[in-house]
């Protein structure tokens, strides 16, 4: 299966060293090396990379570990193809406008059939992956609901986990969702998160020596939550999501879990 990345702070943060980290299972470490991406929120706006090379073994990854591209949101996944050709189109995070805003989604697992029992309205895949039809399923199904978006943000997250049941009965469902002002994250078997707080320390990445003293790269008030599919780091405590679980970060700060 892919593995999934996802960053949530409350004021703008590099994520190279999670990035690092994962792209590592990109081919070097584990077997994820059919394509990767990630895309960075700032503002309204987004930034996006994506690549069918293996991240472990490619230039533009390597180039994305050396810049600073500080976010609040971050969303990554590196691809171990089961369904969909090997092209573009067809690598994660995908990507659509809802109310004008920017909405991204990476997902691992696999949905069978699910191109025949859940139906599409105005939002149509590119790619022919599960997971982008999903991603599109969903919103058509959140626009029927709220045609614009709610004052209350509550009732979104409460009417998208409603929905994720529909996809976690089905099969293996887990998925990163943002609309650049939460961090929603779904897990049906393996997902796993840790917020960075102060009193700030260092932390060593499990798949390559690389650590970093965190308390040299932050103020006291920062609030990082980052969650992979499988912890990153070898020194920190991570949490296991449960299955079925859904999770909501906003500012790096755990606001809501489903279960």
């Amino acid at each position: 299966m892919c593995q999934l990345m996802g960053m949530s702070a409350n004021v703008p943060t590099d994520a190279r060293f999670s990035f690092t980290g994962l792209v590592e299972r990109a081919g070097r470490t584990d077997i994820h090396k059919d394509g990767w991406g990630i895309t960075f929120y700032q503002g309204k706006g987004v930034q996006e990379f994506r690549d069918l090379k293996a991240g472990s073994d490619c230039d533009v990854a390597n180039f994305l570990k050396l810049q600073c591209i500080k976010s609040d949101i971050v969303i990554s996944h590196i691809r171990q193809a089961n369904v969909g050709a090997l092209t573009l189109e067809n690598t994660h995070p995908f990507r659509r406008e809802l109310w004008g805003e920017n909405w991204t989604f990476a997902h691992n697992g696999q949905l069978k059939d699910i191109h025949s029992i859940l139906p599409l309205g105005r939002f149509i895949p590119i790619g022919t992956t599960d997971s982008e039809h999903i991603f599109c399923w969903l919103l058509d199904q959140i626009e029927q609901a709220f045609p614009t978006r709610p004052e209350d943000p509550t009732q979104l997250y409460d009417f998208i986990y409603a929905k994720r049941q529909q996809l976690h009965e089905f099969d293996v469902c887990n998925f990163l969702l943002s609309d650049g002002h939460a961090l929603i994250a779904h897990c049906s078997n393996n997902l796993h998160w840790v917020t960075r707080r102060a009193p700030f320390g260092p932390a060593l990445l499990k798949d390559i020596q690389v650590s970093v003293d965190f308390s040299q790269e932050t103020t006291p008030n920062d609030v990082v939550t980052v969650l992979a599919t499988q912890p990153l780091t070898t020194n920190e405590t991570w949490e296991k999501m449960q299955p079925g679980q859904m999770v909501v970060f906003v500012d790096g700060e755990l606001i809501k879990l489903y279960q």
